[in-house]
């Protein structure tokens, strides 16, 4: 028994000298821990970090092994179908490879533009986006940079094109950068420019509609959010141009239903004659021309055809028999109302406010004495979503064209 205890007695020593070592002066010197060795306090667990950092960065210096790299096979941008990709094998290269969508640029690039023009002031701020992709790939392939716009560029080229031109609207200056970028620059084919704008409004006091605004005093108004998508490749004369609007959120408190719907052993959902109809609108729009369009107009016009179809005049409001039957005449007015409009389609995921039962609650609610009154519980997830697409039927496929 005696022998068994001092044999386990030495082997734990031995285990515990590796770590410590011995004949040590201060613990400050204790030896590394051992790659199999698993740390038994806070002070050795940070020593553990520390020498296996250590270690690791000593090994990557000298044989590159343990370097963490991106896999070749790594999508850091969206995937594109394969029939859309490039020729993209350099000469006397046997790769069975190519890079089929690539790119760079630079977002999020804020920039307000202030006119002061005597005592009115006017005021316009956008965050951009832009992207180009080059004619060559030697950038990837080869680590070669000398045909690489900076992104620093990028953004530089944002502010300079603003105090030379101005910012009237996000789609004259992204086809303004879309032009800058292809023809000063040769060996860039394709030029994407995303912008938003912020929606900044003219403060107003007093009451009724012609109550007094401010000259140089406004109130960030984000009713709806606006942005655009301008894209050109060097191959093609014209831009590609859609516009669009997102969070745009309604609601109205009757003159819609839902009924009629499928009746079968999964469905739960009662007929609901009268209900709220509430969604979050998102739309997007094409243009096919651009020659002497009013882009502040047709954006404010989209967004009173939405809300023309949803809401109705003011006294009776329009009916509403489904979201989707709403978002059709909306898309239909838009296409009637402006014609350099050649495609449109918006989404409406619904905003469901399920009527709270208090039945259970005789005591406490007499629905007879408030039956004008009710609670709502909003629910917003899950959430049924409609969508639609509506072209023009002449020109469905037609880019925009100046």
């Amino acid at each position: 028994m005696n022998k068994r205890t001092d044999r386990v007695r030495r082997r734990a020593q031995r285990s515990r000298a590796v770590a410590v070592g011995k004949n040590l002066r201060d613990s400050r010197c204790r030896a590394p821990f051992k790659r199999w060795q698993w740390p038994r306090s806070e002070f050795d667990l940070n020593r553990f970090t520390y020498h296996s950092e250590k270690r690791i960065r000593h090994r990557s210096k000298q044989t590159q092994k343990f370097r963490i790299r991106p896999r070749a096979t790594s999508k850091m941008m969206s995937r594109k179908l394969i029939d859309e990709s490039r020729e993209g094998y350099l000469e006397n290269e046997n790769s069975p490879f190519l890079i089929s969508n690539y790119g760079y640029g630079k977002d999020s690039v804020k920039v307000m533009h202030v006119v002061r023009s005597g005592l009115v002031h006017t005021i316009k701020e956008f965050e951009v986006g832009t992207k180009l992709k080059l004619r060559s790939q030697k950038d990837y392939l080869e680590g070669d940079n000398s045909d690489i716009v900076a992104t620093d560029s990028q953004k530089n080229t944002v502010y300079l094109l603003a105090r030379k031109h101005g910012l009237k609207s996000p789609e004259e200056f992204g086809i303004l950068l879309c032009h800058h970028f292809l023809s000063k620059y040769s060996h860039v084919e394709e030029v994407s420019i995303h912008i938003e704008e912020y929606p900044w409004s003219r403060m107003g006091f007093g009451t009724g509609p012609y109550k007094d605004l401010h000259n140089h005093a406004f109130v960030f108004t984000p009713t709806a959010i606006r942005y655009t998508d301008v894209t050109q490749k060097r191959t093609e004369i014209k831009p590609t141009v859609i516009s669009g609007l997102t969070d745009l959120r309604v609601l109205k408190t009757t003159q819609s239903a839902f009924v009629n719907f499928v009746n079968d052993e999964y469905r739960s959902l009662p007929d609901q004659h009268d209900r709220i109809f509430s969604t979050v609108v998102r739309s997007s729009w094409q243009y096919s021309t651009v020659t002497g369009v009013d882009f502040d107009y047709c954006w404010n016009k989209v967004k009173q055809c939405i809300l023309n179809n949803f809401a109705g005049e003011t006294e009776k409001g329009i009916f509403s028999p489904s979201v989707q039957n709403t978002l059709y005449l909306a898309e239909k007015q838009v296409l009637e109302t402006i014609p350099e409009i050649s495609s449109i389609d918006m989404t409406m995921p619904n905003k469901h406010y399920f009527t709270f039962d208090f039945s259970k609650f005789p005591k406490v609610v007499n629905e007879v004495e408030l039956k004008e009154e009710t609670v709502y519980v909003p629910v917003d997830k899950p959430a049924g979503i409609i969508y639609a697409q509506l072209d023009r039927k002449s020109d469905q496929y037609v880019k925009s064209k100046l």
